[in-house]
C-alpha cells in the first residue's frame, strides 16, 4: 500500500493517428486523448518502486482521478451569501414582471373613464400584453439556450424597462396599445430568471428556494396596489406607469454583477469560465472548491424544439403544456371572477339566477379607495398559497403538490354553485386563489428541474407561451360566458383543473431530490452505468 501513497495525474486526449494507437505504443505515448475530442479525461497513475512498475502502471489506469460535477460543487457550497444575492437580483425581475401585469387591472377602468373607451378597447389593452408574451416566450427561451441565460434575461428586462417607461408618454390610444404590446413581448422572457436562478441552487434546497423567489411575485402585486392607492388620486396613470418600472430599472443597473450559469458555460465548452464562477461562489459562501477536476458534459446542439419531443420527454412536454395552460386559465380567471361576482350585488341572486345582466359599455366608474383595498385583500391570498406549498413541496414531491393545488381549487369552486353569502364567497375565492397561485409556482419549479440544461430555457419558454393562450381565453369565459351562465363558467374552471390535477399525477418523472441534468446524454449514461456495473 505504501507504493500508492503518491498518486500522479496524467491528462490525456484521444490519439487521432490510427497507425500509432496500437496497444504496444500506448505506454510510450503522451497519455492524451483516450476519450472524446470535446472532453478532457484524467486517470490516476502511481509511483511504485522499480520492481513493480509494469503491474502498477496497469493497475493505475484502472483507477480514476477524483472528479466532481457542478451538482457536487453546488451541494458542497450549499445555500449561502452568493445565492442570497442572486435571489434578490432575480427577484427584482420577478417584482417588475408582477407589477407590469397587476397594472392591467388598474389601468383599464381609469382609461375607460378618461378616454371614454368602449369595453372592447379596454379589454384589448390587456389582450395585447398577453399576445406579446405568447409570441415572445419561445423566442426568449431559444435565445437563452443559445446565447446564455444572463444575456436573455438582461435583454428582456431592458426591453421591459424601455417600453414600460415609454408607454407612460403615449399620447393616444393607438400608441398605448402598441407600446403595451411591446412591454408584453419583453415580459415573455421574465420566466428565464427562474431558469437562471435554479441552475445555481443545490438539489436539497431547490424546492424551497424557488418557492421563496416566487414570493417576489406576490410582493410586486401588493406593491403595485399600494402604489396605485397613493399615486392614482393625485398624479394619475402616467406617473403610475413610469414609477412601476423602478424594479426593472434597478435590475438593469445591477445586472453587471449577475453571472452566467456555470452549467450553460460548461455545456458550451467554456469550462474555464464555469470553473471561475464556481470559485467565485465558493469564495462568497466561505467554502472550499472540491478537489480534482470538473467533469465536463458533451456539447450538444441547444435550443431545438424537436428535442422537447424526443422519446423520453414527449409525454412530459405535452402534459406540462396542459398543466401550464390550466394554471394560467384558472389563475387569471379567478382574478376576473372576483371582480365580476362582487360587482353583481347579491351573491345568491347571481349564482341561482345564473345570469348577469350586461351594463352599458360606456358606463364609467373610477376605482375608489375601497376598491383598491378589496384588490389588496385578494392579492394577499398569494402568500398563504406559497406557505402551504413550502410546507409540502419537499415532503410529498412536485407532482403531488401540483395535483393537490388543482384539486383544492376545484373543491373551493364547488360551493360557488350554491347560494352562499358574500362573506363565504370571499373566503372560498380567497382560498381558491391561494391554491392556484401556489400550483403555478410549483410548475415554475418542476419545469426547469425536469429538462436538461441544453433545452431547459426553451422548455420554460414554450410552457410559458402555452400558458398565455389560457390567459387570452379566460376573459371570454370569466366575463362574457359569465353573463350567460354562471354555472357553465364555474364548470369550465372546475373541469379544467380536474383534468390538470390528473395530468400532474401521471407525469413520468418526479424531480424531488434529483440533480439537474446537463444534457439528454446524462440519463443514457446513468442507465448504462446501472446496467453494466457489476460487483467484483
Amino acid at each position: 500500500m505504501d507504493n500508492w501513497s503518491r498518486p500522479g495525474v496524467i491528462a490525456y486526449k484521444r490519439w487521432r493517428n490510427p497507425e500509432l494507437s496500437g496497444g504496444g505504443d500506448f505506454v510510450g505515448r503522451n497519455d492524451e486523448d483516450q476519450c472524446t475530442d470535446n472532453e478532457i479525461c484524467t486517470v490516476a497513475s502511481a509511483r511504485p518502486n522499480a520492481g513493480g512498475r509494469q503491474a502498477a502502471f496497469r493497475s493505475g489506469l484502472d483507477k480514476s482521478e477524483e472528479t466532481f460535477t457542478i451538482d457536487d460543487a453546488l451541494e458542497g457550497f450549499g445555500f449561502g451569501k452568493f445565492q442570497w444575492k442572486i435571489c434578490l437580483l432575480t427577484g427584482l425581475s420577478w417584482i417588475g414582471d408582477s407589477m407590469e401585469m397587476m397594472i392591467l387591472s388598474i389601468l383599464g377602468p381609469q382609461l375607460h373613464c378618461e378616454w371614454r373607451l368602449p369595453t372592447y378597447k379596454v379589454a384589448l389593452i390587456t389582450s395585447v400584453v398577453f399576445i406579446g408574451m405568447g409570441l415572445s416566450s419561445s423566442l426568449w427561451g431559444n435565445v437563452s439556450d443559445k446565447y446564455g441565460r444572463r444575456v436573455g434575461l438582461i435583454i428582456c428586462m431592458s426591453w421591459i424597462f424601455y417600453y414600460g417607461l415609454l408607454s407612460s408618454f403615449a399620447p393616444v390610444y393607438g400608441w398605448l396599445l402598441v407600446l403595451r404590446g411591446l412591454v408584453g413581448f419583453g415580459i415573455g422572457g421574465a420566466p428565464q430568471s427562474v431558469t437562471l436562478y435554479s441552475e445555481f441552487l443545490p438539489a436539497k434546497t431547490r424546492g424551497i428556494c424557488i418557492m421563496l423567489i416566487s414570493a417576489f411575485w406576490a410582493i410586486g402585486a401588493v406593491f403595485e396596489v399600494l402604489l396605485a392607492l397613493w399615486i392614482m388620486p393625485t398624479l394619475g396613470w402616467r406617473w403610475l406607469l413610469a414609477l412601476s418600472t423602478i424594479p426593472t430599472a434597478v435590475f438593469v443597473c445591477l445586472c453587471f454583477w449577475l453571472p452566467e450559469s456555470p452549467r450553460f458555460d460548461m455545456l458550451t465548452g467554456k469550462t474555464e469560465k464555469a470553473m471561475a464562477t464556481l470559485i467565485r461562489i465558493a469564495k462568497e459562501n466561505g467554502k472550499a472548491v472540491p478537489k480534482g477536476k470538473m467533469a465536463a458534459s458533451k456539447q450538444n446542439d441547444r435550443g431545438k424544439i424537436k428535442d422537447l419531443f424526443a422519446h423520453r420527454y414527449r409525454k412530459t412536454t405535452l402534459l406540462l403544456w396542459l398543466i401550464w395552460f390550466a394554471n394560467a386559465f384558472s389563475y387569471y380567471g379567478i382574478v376576473l371572477l372576483t371582480t365580476e361576482l362582487f360587482q353583481s350585488g347579491h351573491s345568491c341572486g347571481v349564482t341561482q339566477g345564473a345570469k348577469i345582466e350586461p351594463s352599458c359599455s360606456q358606463e364609467c366608474r373610477y376605482l375608489t379607495s375601497a376598491d383598491y383595498k378589496d384588490l389588496l385583500w385578494t392579492t394577499l391570498a398569494e402568500f398563504p398559497g406559497l406557505l402551504v406549498i413550502l410546507l409540502v413541496i419537499d415532503r410529498i414531491g412536485r407532482k403531488k403538490s401540483m395535483a393537490l393545488c388543482f384539486f383544492m381549487f376545484c373543491l373551493c369552486i364547488l360551493p360557488l354553485f350554491a347560494c352562499i353569502g358574500r362573506l363565504a364567497l370571499t373566503i372560498f375565492i380567497f382560498i381558491a386563489r391561494a391554491f392556484i397561485s401556489g400550483g403555478f409556482q410549483v410548475a415554475f419549479l418542476y419545469t426547469p428541474e425536469v429538462f436538461p440544461t441544453e433545452n431547459r430555457a426553451l422548455a420554460v419558454g414554450t410552457c410559458s407561451a402555452i400558458s398565455r393562450v389560457g390567459s387570452l381565453i379566460t376573459p371570454f369565459v370569466a366575463q362574457v360566458m359569465l353573463r350567460t351562465s354562471v354555472n357553465l363558467t364555474l364548470s369550465m374552471y372546475c373541469g379544467c383543473c380536474l383534468v390538470a390535477g390528473i395530468a400532474s399525477l401521471i407525469l413520468p418523472i418526479e424531480t424531488l431530490g434529483r440533480g439537474l441534468q446537463e444534457s439528454s446524454l446524462d440519463q443514457e449514461a446513468g442507465e448504462q452505468t446501472t446496467t453494466t456495473t457489476a460487483p467484483l
